[in-house]
């Protein structure tokens, strides 16, 4: 099973190019058995650009989840703090491997809408 995923351009090439290891989410899908992240780079890209094999899923309390991700986080501890304040528990997506499309896709040829995910959809 896939999730598509809104990221921003910025993040979204640092997954692609290995400088950003974990990709940190307030909620994770339900759904058992999610493998594979597709990536959706926001505007002004605007393009499903590539997708990650998932190593793991972290579910614990921010401090910690910095603890364990902040080396490759590719993100400023200011931005985590204000992304998980007053949250008790913080996510993040462990990047196994990524792969960038040789031609990114249009969301509308992918989901049949040009609608972007506000946090993630799955794909099957």
């Amino acid at each position: 099973m896939k999730v598509l995923l809104s990221i921003k351009p910025e993040y979204a090439e640092k997954i692609l190019d290995g400088r950003k290891r974990f990709e940190f989410r307030k909620a994770m899908p339900r759904i058992q058995g999610v493998k594979t992240v597709v990536i959706y780079a926001t505007m002004p890209v605007g393009k499903v650009v590539g997708e990650f094999e998932i190593d793991e899923c972290i579910s614990c309390r921010p401090r910690e989840l910095w603890a364990i991700t902040s080396e490759f986080s590719g993100i400023s501890r200011a931005f985590f703090n204000s992304y998980f304040k007053g949250r008790a528990t913080a996510h993040a997506f462990k990047v196994a491997s990524a792969k960038r499309y040789e031609f990114p896709l249009d969301l509308i040829d992918l989901i049949g809408t040009t609608a972007a995910p506000q946090s993630f959809r799955y794909l099957v």
